[in-house]
């Protein structure tokens, strides 16, 4: 039998029209985005089902959305289609901001507590730096070492070590030109500017952190029910005061998403469920372990073809 843990994923993963098919099939679903829009008091479900692509990917925008979609699909999963998910996933696990759609599946908080939190977080992080200031490169073909190398010589940091050789750099703008050029002296494979507006995972969301530890220290976090990998440490936890620690820490901290995979793989997970937005995870996850199953469930056809399998 199939030992799961679900995935929930982070920005890049957003796109115009997502989630609207099953906000109009499903009223569990539909709740989900009601419960967001009144709690950031305006209609993000506008923006995520009709755009524009730029204030969708407006990070205050894309992090709150591409929670609500993910929540949207498990409330289906579990009022539609009868889930139990603390009697049948093992572990659950998000990239940066999917980290709180996976405390949110697990109870830690609510879908509202995660919007609010999700947008301050945005705004946050865009406010850390101006503009233009800082970016992130992708780095293709490449090993930890190497990387950590370029990183010294770009005076830039690694900020998530997403497995199957990809590598994310982040820091001040001319520091990624400069690693850029680096990488390609080095004959990596490919070495290419992500288009984010701010250097996310760096020393340099310093500010962001503050603003996320103060609305942190009054959230009320419950233990999870089931056990969420924690970003910055790769391993499992249920402690709430942990748990808040590590949210702080994830802001300037790295996403080590290669070394959380292959924890829950040796915990005995050998299904990986991606729920929401995409199929980013489930690729990288298939790149880290070619043994194990990733699936990525959106839609309300993935939702059906899904429940069919458990």
């Amino acid at each position: 039998m199939a030992v799961y843990a679900f995935v929930f994923p982070g920005q890049g993963s957003q796109s115009v029209g997502m989630g609207q098919e099953l906000a109009e099939a499903f009223p569990a679903a539909r709740s989900v985005f009601e419960e967001v829009d009144d709690a950031l008091g305006e209609k993000l479900s506008k923006i995520i089902f009709e755009g524009p692509m730029e204030s969708l990917t407006s990070t205050e925008n894309a992090q709150p959305a591409l929670m609500a979609v993910s929540m949207a699909v498990l409330r289906v999963l579990e009022q539609d289609g009868g889930l139990d998910l603390a009697g049948k996933v093992t572990l659950l696990a998000g990239h940066s901001l999917g980290e709180y759609s996976a405390l949110a599946a697990g109870r830690a908080f609510g879908v509202a507590e995660a919007a609010r939190l999700l947008r301050l977080r945005g705004q946050a992080m865009q406010k850390a730096v101006p503009a233009g200031e800082g970016g992130m490169a992708a780095l293709i073909g490449v090993t930890l070492a190497q990387a950590e190398d370029i990183c010294t010589k770009g005076d830039v940091e690694i900020a998530n070590d997403n497995g199957g050789g990809q590598i994310v750099i982040s820091g001040k703008s001319a520091g990624i030109d400069e690693a850029i050029a680096i990488a390609k002296e080095m004959k990596i494979k490919r070495a290419l500017k992500l288009p984010v507006s701010a250097p996310f995972h760096s020393s340099l969301m310093k500010p962001a952190e503050h603003v996320m530890a103060e609305a942190l220290a009054k959230t009320e976090i419950a233990a999870p029910i089931v056990p969420v990998i924690a970003n910055v440490t790769a391993e499992r936890e249920t402690d709430a005061d942990t748990i808040r620690q590590n949210l702080v820490r994830q802001v300037t901290g790295r996403v080590r998403w290669r070394e959380s995979v292959a924890a829950m793989v040796g915990m005995g997970v050998d299904t990986f469920v991606e729920i929401g937005a995409g199929k980013v995870l489930s690729g990288l996850v298939r790149r880290i372990d070619s043994e194990v199953t990733g699936l990525s469930v959106g839609t309300p056809a993935d939702i059906e073809s899904f429940l069919k399998t458990l």
